[in-house]
């Protein structure tokens, strides 16, 4: 848990909007001292956190991200589905406690969809790094059966992150010599959670889902937005995230 904690402060300082928070910071500090490096700091923070809020832009970084393609295999070579956690909600008043968050919601309503096509059995992956005593997996597997009438045969909830799914859910279909699967997780989330599943030994059939779209642009695409300033920060810690595992995986150890 103290690991997780870390991690995230971590990248918490390293995405918007903490990163320009200290970046405008430094200006501040520099004002004096060196007032041309001062102004210049709190300019470029200024002027990339109103970027970074604009819902074009977050929606075009987060495009980079995301392969159109769908699952198109129906189940002949591939014999599981493994749905990835997005997030729980703890004590949620109006379900008198846990539950999954709105991201978990989204992944689970597509396995469910994909299920239905293939008849294919389901692997939900999320533990509780937070310390919780219910992992998210077995929220998980609450809400498919009995909001989806979706069965589910395995729960892996001991992860922590997704470089852990994919290890933990290897280990788990290996066992029943399962290695080809479909996994379900959002478009922008896809690059980094197949690196991860195939460095573990699956072939992976990707099956994304919450794709960033648009009808039309407005003026209203061009004006600060709390969401599109969340949509920025994840399209780094993504790209912050894919890095990472690329040398994790190639560094010993």
């Amino acid at each position: 848990m103290l690991s997780w904690q870390l991690t995230n402060t971590l990248l918490a300082l390293l995405l918007p909007p903490g990163v320009l928070i200290l970046l405008m910071a430094g200006g501040l500090a520099l004002r004096r001292t060196q007032p041309r490096l001062g102004k210049g700091l709190l300019a470029g923070g200024l002027v990339a956190l109103y970027v970074l809020s604009m819902p074009l832009a977050a929606d075009a970084l987060l495009s980079t991200l995301q392969d159109r393609s769908p699952a198109t295999n129906d189940g002949a070579a591939v014999a599981a589905i493994v749905v990835l956690g997005g997030g729980k909600s703890h004590a949620a008043p109006e379900y008198g406690g846990n539950t999954v968050r709105g991201a978990t919601l989204v992944r689970l309503r597509y396995a469910a969809h994909l299920q239905r096509r293939t008849g294919l059995p389901i692997l939900v992956s999320g533990g509780s790094p937070e310390g919780s005593p219910q992992t998210e997996a077995e929220l998980m597997q609450s809400t498919l059966q009995q909001e989806f009438s979706v069965p589910v045969r395995w729960v892996e909830g001991g992860s922590a992150n997704t470089l852990e799914n994919a290890r933990l859910s290897y280990r788990m279909l290996a066992a029943e010599n399962i290695r080809s699967i479909h996994l379900v997780t959002h478009a922008w989330h896809m690059p980094r959670a197949q690196l991860v599943f195939e460095a573990a030994g699956f072939q992976v059939v990707p099956a994304a889902t919450g794709y960033t779209t648009r009808y039309r642009t407005t003026i209203l695409d061009f004006l600060p937005s709390a969401l599109a300033l969340r949509d920025s920060a994840l399209f780094f810690h993504e790209i912050i995230g894919i890095v990472w595992y690329r040398l994790r995986l190639i560094l010993p150890g």
